[in-house]
């Protein structure tokens, strides 16, 4: 009968300090989107020196009536709603490249986030409803809808026999354009007012943030999330592969099923609210896992933090290339993700990921 060896003394050792290096990693990204929130509020027509900045996020009560006004009601919602769409999307595509077992995963790259733009664009345009509720809320319903269509189609393909990584890929790249198509003849239909509502999804912007739209998109975070940390264990067992996750006694279809569904939800808010932003949920969980690895239970806050800090500093970046100008935040991701996209495409090592 053979005996399992426990842990040596070294071995205990070198796994506290990796965890301490993982838990360290993670502090640092989080200081540096602390540091990036303040200067994509400091930045504006108006530029405000960080000290004055922080003090007005601290202490608003200290501070002149114009600083306090800019900051809390025009760039607050603003920078704030950077953070969450870049942690939706960010965690939407981590859990699509884990359930899907394909390092080219995300809502924008499979079609999940031009599904959502052309359900929010049939509510702006026509107002059609797609859902039987909430008629106040048609475009986010919308959207929702659409974006749980388009994840429902991968995930009746993943479950065939033979699909490879490559073919997910290119079911998504169909749906991508299937959806711009359908998009573009909803513009061509709809009215020149309703088509600069339309334009405005396409591009991606984070000008017309308000408190209301951040309080729901956080909430979609809020909710997910937990759901998510009670089954970290599942989703690093899923990265074995499917017959060692199922040897665990994890019902790997209803895990995929229940995960697509949550990350439709993740995907699908901030598009009806920003727009479509591209890539972030490629390349955030991306350098997370280059952070701190696999391991779920750092993966995924690694993941949240890492596509906020990038979504903010994508704000920064958008205020500052023409001065005075503000130009839409999906441009400038689209303009980081693209080439890391074709990197990860011409990359040789895909059977390491």
């Amino acid at each position: 009968m053979s005996s399992v060896s426990l842990p040596t003394t070294v071995e205990r050792s070198a796994y506290r300090g990796l965890v301490r290096r993982k838990r360290l990693l993670l502090g640092f990204v989080a200081i540096a989107l602390i540091a990036s929130v303040l200067c994509d509020l400091a930045l504006g027509p108006a530029s405000y020196r960080p000290a004055d900045v922080l003090r007005a996020v601290l202490s608003p009560a200290s501070v002149p009536d114009q600083l306090r006004v800019v900051l809390w009601e025009i760039r607050m919602p603003v920078a704030l709603m950077a953070v969450a769409v870049g942690a939706a999307l960010s965690l939407a595509g981590a859990q699509m490249q884990t359930i899907l077992n394909n390092p080219l995963a995300s809502p924008f790259t499979l079609g999940i986030s031009a599904a959502a733009s052309f359900g929010a664009a049939l509510g702006l345009a026509f107002g059609i409803k797609l859902l039987p509720v909430a008629v106040d809320y048609i475009v986010p319903l919308n959207a929702f809808a659409m974006a749980l269509v388009s994840a429902m189609l991968i995930h009746l393909l993943s479950t065939r026999r033979g699909v490879t990584a490559e073919t997910i890929v290119l079911l998504g790249i169909a749906l991508v354009f299937t959806f711009n198509a359908l998009l573009a003849l909803v513009q061509y239909l709809a009215t020149e007012q309703a088509v600069a509502a339309v334009v405005f999804w396409t591009m991606g912007s984070l000008t017309k943030a308000t408190w209301a739209k951040l309080g729901i998109v956080s909430a979609a975070i809020l909710v997910m999330l937990p759901i998510f940390a009670r089954r970290v264990w599942q989703l690093t067992a899923l990265r074995l592969g499917d017959d060692k996750a199922a040897s665990f006694g994890i019902d790997v279809p209803r895990l995929r099923l229940q995960t697509l569904v949550m990350v439709s939800v993740l995907a699908a808010f901030p598009v009806a609210f920003v727009g479509v932003i591209g890539f972030v949920g490629l390349v955030g969980p991306h350098i997370a896992r280059m952070l701190v690895g696999e391991d779920q239970r750092f993966f995924l806050p690694a993941s949240v933090l890492t596509g906020a800090l990038m979504l903010s500093a994508s704000s920064v970046v958008s205020k500052t290339i023409v001065p005075g100008a503000i130009f839409p935040i999906g441009v400038v991701t689209s303009l980081v993700g693209v080439p890391f996209f074709i990197s990860l495409i011409l990359s040789r090592k895909r059977n390491t990921w």
